[in-house]
């Protein structure tokens, strides 16, 4: 069975860095590409970061480049997300993805997504 188990979430000032972890069982890990996506209440479901299986290319949306950084550590099967100068807007519920041909937004088989952890950003 593939669990995928998200941590590291809470809250946080704004300025403040968070790392969440997302520790994967149930999968051969190193051939998932892997992603963090986010949900904030009365918005879409965003993409935020994507990481290819040997760690080799990662990508970001907009608005968090710079700030956020995706890793992975394929022999613990985790990947993490570093937020750094987190925002406001930033404010949502975190979600990790793992995906054997790294397709996006996918929820059909194949797919795995973990059940969230929250990430607030308020002084």
């Amino acid at each position: 069975q593939v669990q995928l188990v998200e941590s590291g979430g809470g809250l946080v000032q704004p300025g403040g860095s968070l790392r969440l972890s997302c520790a994967a069982s149930g999968v051969t890990f190193s051939i998932y590409a892997m992603s963090w996506y986010r949900h904030a209440p009365g918005k879409e479901r965003e993409l935020v970061a994507t990481i290819t299986t040997t760690g080799a290319r990662t990508n970001y949306a907009d608005s968090v480049k710079g700030r956020f950084t995706i890793s992975r550590d394929n022999a613990k099967n985790t990947v993490y997300l570093q937020m750094n100068s987190l925002k406001p807007e930033d404010t949502a519920v975190y979600y990790c993805n793992a995906d054997r041909f790294g397709r996006t937004y996918y929820t059909g088989p194949g797919g795995y997504w973990g059940q969230g952890t929250q990430v607030t950003v308020s002084s």
